[in-house]
C-alpha cells in the first residue's frame, strides 16, 4: 500500500454524494467507458454521449449520486426503486476497497428492508466482496440472443 493509499483510507470520513445532474454527463459517461465489458451486465456496447446525456436526462433512478471523496470525483451510485444498487468506482479507486463505506453510507441516507445488486457472474470481484458483506446470491438469469437476418424471420 503507497502513501497515498493509506491516507485515502484513513479520511473516509470525506466521502460525500452529490446528486446527478446533467452537469456529471463527461464524468458519468467518462466512468462508463471504463466498465469491464466481460463484468458489464446493463449494457451490450457503449452508447455515444449524447444517447447516454438522454438517458441521464431520463432520471432513471429513484436516487443517483455522483461519489466525491474531499473534492475529488471518484465514482457513482444508484438506488432503483426496487432497491437494486448500481455503484461503479473508477479504475485508480477500485483497489482501495471503500465499496463497503460507500454502501453504508447508502444505507444509512435512504434505510430499506433489503437491497438487491445484478452483477455478472464472471465479475468475481464483485461476487467475493458481496459475500464477505453479508449478501446473498438468488437467482442465476440465463439470456438466449438470437441474432435474425431481417425482419421477417
Amino acid at each position: 500500500m503507497n502513501v497515498n493509499e493509506r491516507a485515502f483510507k484513513m479520511d473516509l470520513k470525506n466521502i460525500r454524494f452529490k446528486k446527478v445532474t446533467v452537469l456529471d454527463t463527461d464524468f458519468l459517461y467518462r466512468i462508463l467507458e471504463q466498465r469491464n465489458p466481460n463484468n458489464n451486465i446493463s449494457h451490450k456496447k457503449m452508447p455515444t454521449l449524447l444517447q447516454h446525456r438522454k438517458f441521464i436526462e431520463s432520471d432513471p433512478y429513484s436516487y443517483w449520486y455522483v461519489i466525491y471523496f474531499s473534492n475529488l470525483k471518484i465514482g457513482t451510485v444508484y438506488l432503483t426503486s426496487i432497491n437494486e444498487i448500481g455503484l461503479h468506482i473508477k479504475n485508480e479507486f477500485q483497489n482501495l476497497q471503500i465499496e463497503k463505506t460507500i454502501l453504508n453510507k447508502l444505507f444509512r441516507k435512504h434505510p430499506r428492508n433489503r437491497y438487491l445488486v445484478n452483477i455478472n457472474p464472471k465479475n468475481k470481484r464483485m461476487i467475493l466482496f458481496l459475500k464477505n458483506n453479508g449478501f446473498n446470491l438468488l437467482q442465476y438469469t440465463y439470456e438466449l440472443s438470437i441474432k435474425r437476418k431481417n425482419k421477417n424471420d
